[in-house]
């Protein structure tokens, strides 16, 4: 079988509103990158962080995701 995601953590799995997943899913997001896997559990709460990873490994889209909720 081959795997179509880079980790088995989808956004649905954090205590993200409802709205915001709903809005990722309608996207094509389900799964997480390994960065956001590590960063939204921290950043949704509020916490500051500072991660790093390559170019186009969704961090943009883990600070927007958390901003979302946030408000």
């Amino acid at each position: 079988m081959t795997k179509t995601h880079l980790t088995d953590k989808k956004f649905s799995d954090f205590a993200i509103a409802p709205e915001v997943v709903a809005g990722l899913t309608e996207s094509g997001f389900e799964y997480c990158t390994p960065i956001q896997a590590k960063c939204l559990p921290f950043i949704c709460d509020g916490r500051d962080i500072a991660g790093q990873a390559q170019t186009g490994t969704g961090k943009t889209l883990a600070f927007l995701t958390a901003t979302c909720h946030r408000l």
